[in-house]
């Protein structure tokens, strides 16, 4: 638990986990996204904190019963932690989508850029970024601001898909390993 600890206070820096994935040939990969940021300490110790709370009775006469570890962990500890995976799951999906300096990063195929690093291309085009001096600066505001507000809706359309499925799971979830009694 220490050591979890140690490396949420203390992490590697930016050019150690650079030379990591560049070893591990994943730089210009979707993978180079998904491993280095795939188990929070944060969030590991949250979910430490709430599967030590399910009650050692439940588990204990499963076993009674004669269930096995896995079909105590599939039948009994998962159904009851689905709150709090639900709200981890949003809480990942969330800054996943959100992810963008990885990308720059560690993607230098333009086909490959998530979604975030092409609606930031966009905005840079249409807010005349690259030194368009041909049109007006008054058009290249205007249309540089809609640009602006259209990608912010893009942008946040598919967190808002998702969120009303999740939200009874995500309210439980949340407050489930903060209050006891």
């Amino acid at each position: 638990m220490l050591l979890i600890l140690f490396t949420m206070l203390f992490q590697g820096g930016l050019i150690p986990t650079y030379f990591i994935v560049k070893e591990l040939n994943m730089i210009d990969t979707l993978w180079a996204l998904m491993i280095p940021g795939l188990i929070s300490a944060f969030n590991l110790i949250i979910m430490r904190d709430f599967f030590s709370s399910v009650p050692f009775e439940l588990i204990e006469s499963a076993k009674i019963d004669g269930a096995h570890e896995l079909t105590v962990l599939i039948r009994i500890v998962l159904p009851l932690s689905l709150p709090s995976l639900a709200a981890f799951g949003l809480f990942y999906a969330v800054g996943i989508w959100n992810q963008y300096f990885s990308a720059i990063m560690y993607i230098n195929s333009p086909e490959k850029w998530p979604v975030q690093v092409l609606l930031r291309q966009i905005v840079v085009l249409a807010s005349g970024g690259l030194g368009d001096s041909g049109s007006s600066g008054e058009t290249v505001a205007f249309y540089g601001q809609s640009v602006k507000m259209a990608v912010i809706v893009v942008s946040t359309i598919p967190i808002l898909l998702v969120y009303p499925f999740l939200q009874k799971h995500f309210a439980k979830g949340v407050l489930m390993g903060s209050v006891k009694g």
